[in-house]
C-alpha cells in the first residue's frame, strides 16, 4: 500500500476531516474527488476550498466542537460540503431521512437537540406541524413558498460564499463522535447511533477491501444511510473518487453509471431484481462497472454479476458495527453473508447468551479487537445502550447460523422488522400512525412477501365497536403522517389480534395468515409515490 494511501486511511480513522483534506489537496491536488449527476465536478483542491468556505459560515453562525448540525437533504454538493464542514469544525453531523414527517420527524429533532439545520425548501413546511426542539436557524436550498414559524431562515447560498478568513480547524480524536445516525427503529422508536471517527471510517474501509484509489464509487443510496456515507469516506481514505447520483432510477441507471464513469457500487435489496427485469442496453454492455457489493447474496445477485460481467462480494453490516463479516470475491456459498474478517470476534447465542452448536440458529454477537471500531451506544438512550452491550458483546438482534467451514448465513431479525425498497422500517412506528385513525382500535404491522424479493407492509386492524373503515380513506389519512415507503400495501380487518398469555401480539401467527384475501392497494389502483424534491 503506498505511503500516501496509508496516510489517508490514518487520517480518516485517527485525525479527522481537516487532516484528510490537507493531505489529499497537497498530494493529489488535480485528481477528481467527486462528479455529480448535475454535471458539477470537484478535484481535491476544490473540495478543500469548498468545505472551508462552508465551515467559515457555520463557524460564524455559532457552530463549535461537539455541536450537532442537522442535514435534511438529498444527495448532492450541498449535502457533502455541509457534512464535511461540520466535521472540519469538530461538530457532529446528523443526517436525517428526507421522508421523515410528523411524529417521526419530531422524534428525530428532539433527539438531536440541534440549533442549526440545512435542508431543502420543499421540506421546510413539515416543520410547522411538529415541535422542532431547539432548532433556531435553517439554511434552505430552493425557493420557499412560505416561512415556517419559530425559526430563522437563511438561503443556503450563504454556505457557498468564498471566505475572507479561514475557519479554525478542530483536531479530533478517534473516539470523538463524527456523526449521529438514526436506526430504522425495528424494536421501537428510532435510536440515534453514536458513530466515532474510528467506527465509521473502519466501516467504510473494511466494506470496500478490494477497491483501489483508481476506482470510483457510485453513491446513489442516500447520504443519511451508512451505505452512501461509506462510499464518501472510502474515497477520502484512499484518494479515490465518487460518482454522486441524486437517487436511483431504473430506467437511467446504466446511462448514469457510464456517464459518471463509476467502477464499483453497492447493490442493496431489490435493486438487482429491478435491473435484471430491464432489457440489456448499449450503456450496460459498455459499462465502466467492474465490482459490486451485492446484498443479499441470492440468485439475483449471481445472475446480475454474470449478466453484467463483473466481480462481486457481500458483507454483513449494520449501523452500529463495522462490517464484521464479508465474503471473498465471487463466493459460491449462496445466501452467505460472509466469513469473519480480521480484528473481529463473533458469537452465535441463545436467549441467555449461551453459544449454540455449529449449524444452529441464534443471535449474532460482535466485538472488535481494537476500541472504538463499533458504536459506543445510543445518544440519550442509556437503557438501549446497556441492553445492546450486554456481557461485553454487542447484540445485533439478527438471527444467523454458521456452517462448519465458517460461512455465516443471515436468517431474520430476532424481533420484527420490515424491509421495503431498501428501507428498514419499524413495525412499531407504522402501528402508531395507523392506530391514530379514529376508526381503529389497534393495529399490527408485519412483512408480507413481495414479488421483488423484499417485503410489503401488511397491516391487521381491529376497529372500534360500530366503526367502519374504507381502506382508501386510511391510505389518504396516512399519506401526510408517514414516509411513503411505510404506507401499507395490504390492509386486513380482523376481530381481534392473536396474543400470548402476557398479552403480546403473536406476529408469527399474523405472518402465517398473510395477505391472502387482504385489501391490496396496488390491485385497487391506489398509487403512493415518494415526494419529488426540488422539481
Amino acid at each position: 500500500m503506498p505511503d500516501e494511501v496509508k496516510a489517508g486511511r490514518a487520517g480518516i480513522l485517527e485525525h479527522g476531516i481537516a487532516a484528510v483534506l490537507d493531505h489529499w489537496a497537497s498530494r493529489r491536488p488535480e485528481d477528481t474527488f467527486a462528479v455529480f449527476d448535475s454535471g458539477e465536478e470537484w478535484n481535491y483542491t476544490e473540495l478543500r476550498e469548498l468545505v472551508l468556505d462552508t465551515a467559515r459560515v457555520l463557524q460564524d453562525a455559532g457552530v463549535r466542537p461537539g455541536d450537532m448540525v442537522v442535514t435534511w437533504l438529498e444527495n448532492g454538493p450541498l449535502m457533502i460540503r455541509t457534512w464535511l464542514a461540520v466535521n472540519y469544525l469538530g461538530g457532529v453531523h446528523v443526517p436525517m431521512n428526507t421522508a421523515y414527517r410528523g411524529a417521526l420527524l419530531e422524534h428525530a429533532l428532539s433527539l438531536a437537540e440541534a440549533k442549526i439545520m440545512v435542508t431543502h425548501a420543499d421540506l421546510v413546511g413539515r416543520l410547522d406541524s411538529v415541535d422542532a426542539g431547539g432548532l433556531e436557524l435553517v439554511y434552505t436550498l430552493g425557493a420557499l413558498e412560505r416561512s415556517p414559524e419559530r425559526v430563522s431562515l437563511r438561503d443556503s447560498g450563504e454556505l457557498c460564499q468564498p471566505r475572507s478568513v479561514d475557519p479554525s480547524a478542530e483536531n479530533v480524536r478517534p473516539w470523538d463522535t463524527q456523526m449521529v445516525l438514526y436506526t430504522s427503529g425495528t424494536t421501537g422508536p428510532s435510536k440515534a447511533v453514536l458513530a466515532s471517527y474510528r467506527h465509521i471510517g473502519t466501516m467504510a474501509l473494511e466494506g470496500n477491501p478490494t477497491s483501489a484509489p483508481e476506482d470510483r464509487a457510485l453513491v446513489y443510496t442516500p447520504l443519511y444511510h451508512v451505505t452512501g456515507i461509506s462510499g464518501v469516506l472510502w474515497a477520502l481514505g484512499t484518494g479515490g473518487s465518487i460518482a454522486v447520483s441524486t437517487r436511483f432510477r431504473t430506467s437511467t441507471f446504466w446511462r448514469e453509471v457510464r456517464g459518471l464513469r463509476a467502477t464499483f457500487m453497492v447493490l442493496m435489496g431489490s435493486v438487482a431484481r429491478f435491473l435484471l427485469n430491464e432489457p440489456v442496453t448499449e450503456d450496460e454492455r459498455r459499462t465502466t462497472l467492474r465490482l459490486a457489493l451485492i446484498t443479499p447474496f441470492n440468485s439475483d445477485a449471481v445472475a446480475f454479476a454474470e449478466r453484467v460481467g463483473i466481480d462481486f462480494y457481500t458483507v454483513f453490516n449494520m449501523t452500529e458495527v463495522s462490517v464484521p463479516l464479508r465474503t471473498d470475491l465471487n463466493a459460491k456459498e449462496l445466501y452467505s453473508c460472509g466469513r469473519l474478517r480480521p480484528g473481529v470476534s463473533v458469537r452465535i447465542v441463545d436467549e441467555n447468551d449461551i453459544e449454540v452448536p455449529v449449524g444452529q440458529v441464534g443471535e449474532l454477537l460482535v466485538r472488535t479487537d481494537e476500541p472504538w471500531e463499533m458504536s459506543s451506544g445510543y445518544y440519550r438512550n442509556a437503557e438501549a445502550t446497556a441492553s445492546s452491550l450486554r456481557n461485553g458483546w454487542f447484540h445485533t438482534g439478527d438471527a444467523v447460523k454458521c456452517d462448519a467451514a465458517g460461512n455465516y448465513f443471515y436468517i431474520d431479525r430476532v424481533k420484527d422488522s420490515i424491509r421495503r425498497r431498501g428501507e428498514n422500517m419499524s413495525s412499531y412506528e407504522i402501528e402508531v400512525e395507523v392506530q391514530a385513525h379514529p376508526a381503529i382500535l389497534e393495529a399490527a404491522a408485519v412483512a408480507a412477501p413481495s414479488e421483488f424479493g423484499e417485503d410489503e407492509v401488511l397491516v391487521f386492524v381491529v376497529l372500534h365497536d360500530g366503526a367502519e373503515l374504507d381502506p382508501v380513506e386510511l391510505i389518504e389519512f396516512l399519506r401526510p403522517r408517514m414516509a411513503h415507503f411505510m404506507i401499507p400495501r395490504y390492509i386486513r380487518k380482523v376481530d381481534q389480534l392473536p396474543r400470548t398469555p402476557t398479552q403480546k401480539v403473536q406476529k408469527a401467527e399474523l405472518r402465517k395468515i398473510g395477505a391472502t384475501d387482504a385489501w391490496d392497494r396496488e390491485a385497487a389502483g391506489v398509487v403512493v409515490k415518494r415526494d419529488d424534491i426540488g422539481s
